[in-house]
């Protein structure tokens, strides 16, 4: 899985793709199956991803330790490599999964 993911974020045009994919597909499902409208699900998908990536945002973060790679001004706790396309495809692939659970268990159909 780990390698599928990084060949598709190696581009931003795919990794948006994928993403597009993925959420079409959860919301299709959501509208569908919990009666909850376009927008609706769109909207909570939105919350439930924003919030989730502030938590895959510090996942195997290192500092950037070569001093030659530093810039002034630099915060010296900055990640050398954030792999941010790689934490937008987790981040929307788990959102999907927590939405769909937790549509059920708040019961949020007619949204």
């Amino acid at each position: 899985m780990g390698a599928v993911l990084h060949t598709v974020a190696a581009s931003t045009l795919r990794t948006l793709g994928a993403m597009l994919v993925v959420i079409g597909l959860v919301v299709v499902v959501a509208v569908s199956q919990f009666r909850l409208t376009v927008f609706g699900a769109f909207a909570l998908y939105f919350v439930v991803w924003w919030t989730l990536l502030f938590v895959m945002l510090p996942i195997r973060n290192q500092a950037e330790t070569d001093p030659a790679r530093v810039v002034p001004g630099q915060d010296l706790g900055a990640p050398a490599s954030p792999r941010l396309r790689e934490k937008a495809l987790w981040t929307t692939l788990l959102s999907g999964v927590v939405f769909l659970v937790a549509i059920p268990v708040f019961e949020l159909t007619g949204l």
